[in-house]
């Protein structure tokens, strides 16, 4: 039995949500732009206020930890961890690209017993940053940033059915060009698709360090990449 506040900052998109016991009670969004600052601030007091008309005790906060946006990452990690440290609740971290497979499982997109989920998140060009899982969120390939052509994902391919979505998908699919790929439209990573996540986390105690939790800048990915892939 868990009340969690969820902000979301990674993309373009801003949005918080609040769950409880496992339901979404309350959530907002905002999809007009990188307006995290104006926004994310009176969405979270919006559904603090919520919680405590409604006398919820607040339990954790979840972030969603990226790769993502260094300047909306910063901004919604900065308030969780004051949220947390005003009233001594736990932080969760739910990572962006495990995030954006939730709304494809939970709206049944995917059919086949054996197929792989591949979340993107668009980067430049032909590049973009990338995980496989299969359909039990198990990871089949760790996070990568991926300059895609048509052997990219072809070990996978050959194999399975492989669904791509995020908001680097729709560039890749015609490099890609293969009978088992198949694009999902529209999937953004939002708050209210992180309390499945963020409650697992918290029923395992699985918490954040609150003063040294850093989450993971897509900027720092592109500092580590080998100069041949830049």
């Amino acid at each position: 039995m868990a009340c969690i506040l969820h902000i979301e900052t990674s993309t373009d998109v801003c949005s918080v949500a609040v769950s409880q016991d496992g339901a979404c009670i309350f959530h907002e969004e905002d999809h007009s732009g990188p307006n995290h600052a104006v926004k994310s601030g009176t969405f979270i007091d919006e559904a603090l206020s919520f919680i405590d008309s409604h006398l919820i005790p607040l339990d954790a906060v979840a972030i969603s930890s990226g790769p993502g946006s260094y300047t909306g990452l910063r901004i919604g990690v900065s308030t969780a961890k004051g949220i947390c440290y005003g009233r001594d609740v736990k932080l969760i971290s739910v990572p962006t690209l495990q995030l954006l497979c939730v709304p494809v499982l939970l709206r049944e997109k995917v059919q086949e017993e054996d197929a792989l989920l591949c979340p993107m998140i668009d980067a430049r060009r032909m590049e973009v940053y990338a995980q496989v899982f299969d359909r039990a969120l198990h990871e089949k390939r760790a996070i990568q940033a991926d300059i895609v052509d048509s052997d990219t994902y072809k070990e996978f391919l050959d194999e399975h059915p492989v669904y791509f979505f995020g908001n680097g998908a729709a560039k890749c699919m015609e490099a890609i060009n293969h009978p088992n790929a198949h694009l999902i439209e529209g999937v953004e990573p939002l708050a209210k698709w992180m309390s499945p996540l963020a409650e697992k986390k918290f029923f395992d105690e699985q918490f954040e360090d609150v003063a040294y939790f850093v989450p993971f800048y897509l900027k720092d990915f592109v500092a580590k990449m080998p100069k041949k892939l830049l």
